[in-house]
This record gives C-alpha cells, sequence and structure tokens, in this order.
C-alpha cells in the first residue's frame, strides 16, 4: 500500500494510522483518554475505512500518554443521561462503537498500558485479543455510580472470563492489575511495560504475512459462534465463505508454496 497516513476524528481525539499494520489512537491525554460521545460516533465511520481498505492487514487500538482508556467521558453523564430517550441514544452510539470495532474483518489487538476502565475496558474487550503492559491496570465501575454493564458489554466480559468472574468484577468495581487480568483470561498477554509496542508490533506484523482470506473467515466463523444478545448467525453465507476458500487465490498460493518449500506470498 502507499506510505502510511495519519487520519483524525473526533476533533483530533481518535486517529488512524493506516498502514499494513493499522493503529487507531485514542488521543486525549489530559483526560486520560476518556471516550466522549462523538468520540463512540465516530468509530463505526472508522471501522468502515478500515474494514474497506485491503491493504490493512491487522489493527492495533491503543492510547497515548500512558494510559489505554478511563471509560466513558462523565462530564458528559449529566447531559448524555438527561433523558430516558437521551439516554437510550447515548447507549445505543456507544453500543454501536464497539460492535463496530468488534465485527471489524481484520484481527485487531488492544495494546494496553495504564487505566483500562469501564467503557475503555468494553472497547479493549470489543478487540479480538488484549495484550498488556506490567503497568496496567483494569476496572468496571457501574456499581459505583449506580448503573450496570449493558448486556453486550457483560456478554464479552463473560466470553472472556465466565460467569463467576465476571460476577466479581462487576459486583466489586475493584481494580485488577495486570498479572491477574492475564491469570482470568481479561488480557491475554502480559510483558515488561518498555517491551509491550515492539511485542504487540511484532504479532501483529506476523498476521500480515498469513492468508487474509483465512484470518478474515476464522474470525467471523469465531464470532458467529460466540453471538452478543441481538445478533444473528448466518450459518448458510459462513458456510460459503468457508468453501470458498478453497478455490481462492490464497489456497493455491499455500498449496504452491508449501509444496515449493518456500513461504507463501499472500
Amino acid at each position: 500500500m502507499p506510505e502510511s497516513l495519519t487520519e483524525t476524528w473526533a476533533d483530533g481525539r481518535l486517529t488512524l494510522r493506516a498502514d499494513r499494520v493499522a493503529t487507531l489512537t485514542i488521543d486525549s491525554p489530559g483526560t486520560r483518554n476518556a471516550l466522549s460521545r462523538s468520540m463512540w460516533t465516530a468509530l463505526p465511520t472508522i471501522a468502515d475505512r478500515i474494514a474497506k481498505d485491503d491493504g490493512i492487514r491487522a489493527v492495533i487500538v491503543t492510547g497515548a500518554g500512558g494510559a489505554f482508556s478511563a471509560g466513558a467521558d462523565i462530564s458528559e453523564f449529566e447531559q448524555v443521561y438527561a433523558t430516558e430517550a437521551s439516554a437510550a441514544a447515548y447507549n445505543a452510539t456507544v453500543r454501536a462503537g464497539q460492535a463496530a470495532v468488534r465485527h471489524l474483518p481484520q484481527p485487531v489487538i488492544a495494546m494496553i498500558h495504564g487505566p483500562c476502565v469501564g467503557g475503555g475496558c468494553g472497547l479493549a474487550l470489543s478487540c479480538d485479543l488484549r495484550f498488556a503492559g506490567a503497568g496496567a491496570l483494569f476496572a468496571i465501575t457501574p456499581a459505583k455510580l449506580g448503573i450496570a454493564y449493558s448486556l453486550a458489554d457483560t456478554a464479552q466480559l463473560l466470553e472472556k472470563v465466565g460467569a463467576a468472574r465476571a460476577k466479581d468484577i462487576l459486583f466489586s468495581a475493584r481494580r485488577l492489575p495486570a498479572d491477574e487480568a492475564l491469570s482470568i483470561g481479561l488480557i491475554d498477554r502480559l510483558c515488561a511495560d518498555d517491551l509491550l509496542l515492539d511485542t504487540v508490533t511484532l504479532y501483529a506484523s506476523e498476521l500480515t504475512e498469513l492468508s487474509p482470506a483465512s484470518l478474515r473467515a476464522t474470525k467471523a466463523i469465531v464470532n458467529s459462534l460466540s453471538p452478543l444478545p441481538g445478533e444473528t448467525t448466518d450459518t448458510l453465507a459462513l458456510d460459503r465463505t468457508f468453501a470458498a476458500l478453497f478455490t481462492g487465490p490464497d489456497f493455491a498460493e499455500g498449496r504452491t508454496a508449501f509444496l515449493s518449500r518456500r513461504r507463501p506470498v499472500f
């Protein structure tokens, strides 16, 4: 693809560096990358832009300035939760933003350093994998605010950690250090803070050497077997996607490379 470009949304608080490994950065360090309504609103547009770019093979989601995200922007709560209608509209916007990230066709890795709280944790859970530095901290705190995690958020948490641990995290609203997050499945990889960028970049780069058709089909199949509330699965379409791989160019290249004892070029 052409040289990487940096694009911005939500008044510059979301940036996308479009490359073979694209990086989506939450860039509001003054609020520890709290997610505003405008940022949630922008996520489906950004996801659509990424999904349509065949040159992007993998995506990293991260935060600037030493934090992943401190959660939803509480300064907006009085406005967005002023009425039942405004609350429903805001919650739908958050859900749409997370769903857009979850259903990107490319593999998506959350690169987490510092706090990853509330809605920020929900965004990380929308990614396929979560890699964290040793200094990362996790918390989901609606119990401190008199509200609850949504059905979709809770389903994504349950998907990763199981029912009892999900209840513990939500009941207690406590902070989880990175090593505990790893032990219960909330994150997938843990490394020293100063090695996090290199670890994530290397993993994502290795994904770009594999068949994009295979990775996209695999992601669609796995997600379909773990649907969130309200989602439906078109099993016939997935079967067609699976079957089409065997007559596709990636399989032809992979088969030829295997027989020739060389690395495939996808």
